[in-house]
C-alpha cells in the first residue's frame, strides 16, 4: 500500500461568524463568499509551491455543514469552477466532493484524501473545509432533526452544548475548571501571534478591492482575565430544563442533575474561515516537484454515544493512535478540538499528557469554530507547529455533537 503525505497545509484567519446588521457591525469576513475564501488558499498555495504544482491537482474534497444558501450547490463544485474563472489553476477534470461529518468534517475530507494516496490513485489532492456562519447560520438547513419536536424527541437530539455540560457533570467539573482553560487558549493564542507563530500557516484575506479584509484571528482577547471569566455566568440552564436534562438523565440514571457550568466564554465563538491541505502519495509529489513534509501515519473516523456526544473524539483518539503503533506519551504536539470548554479538561486530566505539548499556540475557545473547516485548520496548524518546533509526532482530534470522532497522527519527515 502506498504512503499518504502532507505537502503544504494553509488556513484563513478566522472571523467572527456575524452578519452585519443596522445596529452592529458584522465580522470582518461576512462579505466575503465562502468559495471565494477557498480561491484564495488554492492561489496561496499555487505560490508557495508553485504554479505548475496546481496542474497535478486530481481532487478537491471540502468538509461543509451548513449546506444551503451560499454554501448550497455542491460547495466544492462551485469553489473549483469560481478557481478556475478567477486564476486560480484547477482544471475542469478535477474531481469534487462536498462532505457533511459535521464539526470533523475538514479533518474527515483530509483523511479521505489520505486513502486515496494508499489507494495508489494518481495525482494530488486539495482537502479541507469552509464555514461562513455569518452567511449560513449553525442549524440554518432546518433539517427535520433539529426542528420537528416529535422526530427530535424519537432521536433524541440534543444541542451540542448539552454534551459539554454532561461531559462536566460526568467528571466532576467545576466552572472554574473550565474557565482555567478557556484563560489558557485566550493567552496562548495571544502570544503565538504577537511571536509570529501562525506566520507560515495562515494566508491574509483580501477584499474585492484587493485590501486586506481579515490578517489575524478575530475572536481572540488578548486582555482577558480569570476575574472577568468568574463574573460570566453559566448561560444554558434553560435549555436543559425544556427537557434536555430529562433525556440525559434517563440516559445516565447514576446522576441526580446535570451541571450547567459553561458561560458563553467557555464556548469557541462561531465563526468564518477556510483551510486546505496539499496531499498525496510520494510518486505524485514527485511528479509535481514537491517534497513531503510530514507523513499520514494513521486515520481514525469514529461513532459513539448520541448522548454523550463528544466521546467519539476519544474513541477516534486511541484509534488512530494504536493504528500507528506509538502512546500518546511520544507525541511532541497535540492539537485537541476545543469543543467547549469540558471536553479539553476532560482530555487532560483522564489521559495526563503533557501540558506543554498540547494547543500550545491556543485553540478554539480563543479563536473561534468555523465547523466544516476546524479539522483542516487543526492539521494546518499541526504541521507548521511541528516544524517550527522540530517535533517528529503530532495528533489531531476533532469532536462532533451527535457522537460524531475523527482523528490523524502525522510524523514530520
Amino acid at each position: 500500500m502506498a504512503e499518504a503525505f502532507i505537502f503544504d497545509a494553509v488556513r484563513t484567519p478566522r472571523g467572527k461568524g456575524r452578519a452585519a446588521t443596522d445596529a452592529k457591525p458584522g465580522g470582518a469576513l461576512c462579505r466575503i463568499a465562502p468559495h471565494e475564501l477557498v480561491r484564495q488558499l488554492v492561489v496561496a498555495l499555487g505560490e508557495r509551491t508553485g504554479p505548475d504544482v496546481l496542474d497535478s491537482v486530481a481532487r478537491l474534497i471540502l468538509g461543509c455543514v451548513g449546506q444551503v444558501g451560499v454554501q448550497g450547490g455542491h460547495i466544492a463544485l462551485v469553489s473549483r469552477l469560481w478557481a478556475a474563472k478567477h486564476g486560480a489553476g484547477l482544471s475542469d477534470d478535477v474531481h469534487v466532493k462536498t462532505l457533511n461529518n459535521y464539526c470533523v468534517s475538514g479533518l474527515t475530507a483530509i483523511n479521505e484524501s489520505a486513502l486515496w494516496a494508499r489507494a495508489g490513485e494518481s495525482g494530488l489532492c486539495l482537502a479541507g473545509g469552509v464555514e461562513m456562519l455569518s452567511q449560513a447560520p449553525f442549524l440554518a438547513d432546518n433539517a427535520a432533526y433539529y426542528t420537528d419536536e416529535r422526530l427530535s424527541r424519537d432521536l433524541a437530539w440534543l444541542p451540542p452544548i448539552m454534551g459539554a455540560e454532561l461531559v462536566a457533570t460526568l467528571e466532576g467539573l467545576q466552572k472554574t475548571d473550565l474557565d482555567e482553560i478557556t484563560l489558557a487558549s485566550h493567552r496562548r493564542a495571544a502570544a503565538a501571534w504577537k511571536e509570529g507563530r501562525y506566520d507560515s500557516s495562515v494566508i491574509p484575506v483580501l477584499d474585492e478591492k484587493g485590501v486586506v479584509a481579515l490578517a489575524s484571528d478575530e475572536w481572540v482577547r488578548p486582555g482577558l482575565t480569570m476575574e472577568a471569566l468568574e463574573a460570566m455566568p453559566p448561560a444554558f440552564a434553560a435549555q436543559g430544563e425544556e427537557g434536555a436534562d430529562d433525556v440525559m438523565l434517563r440516559h445516565y440514571p447514576q446522576l441526580d442533575k446535570i451541571s450547567h457550568l459553561h458561560s458563553v466564554a467557555n464556548t469557541p465563538g462561531l465563526s468564518d474561515g477556510a483551510a486546505l491541505a496539499l496531499t498525496g502519495s510520494r510518486e505524485a509529489g514527485a511528479s509535481a516537484g514537491l517534497r513531503p513534509r510530514a507523513r499520514i501515519l494513521a486515520m481514525a473516523e469514529t461513532a459513539g454515544d448520541p448522548i454523550l456526544q463528544f466521546g467519539a473524539g476519544f474513541d477516534a483518539m486511541e484509534q488512530a493512535l494504536k493504528k500507528a503503533g506509538v502512546s500518546l506519551h511520544q507525541l511532541d504536539r497535540i492539537e485537541f478540538m476545543e469543543a467547549f470548554a469540558a471536553p479539553p479538561v476532560k482530555f487532560l486530566r483522564r489521559y495526563q499528557p503533557d501540558p506543554e505539548r498540547v494547543n500550545v499556540n491556543g485553540g478554539h475557545l480563543a479563536m473561534g469554530h468555523p465547523m466544516g473547516a476546524t479539522g483542516a485548520i487543526l492539521t494546518a496548524t499541526l504541521l507548521h507547529e511541528l516544524e517550527r518546533s522540530g517535533g517528529a509526532l503530532g495528533l489531531v482530534v476533532a469532536l462532533a455533537a451527535n457522537g460524531i470522532g475523527s482523528a490523524l497522527v502525522m510524523e514530520r519527515v
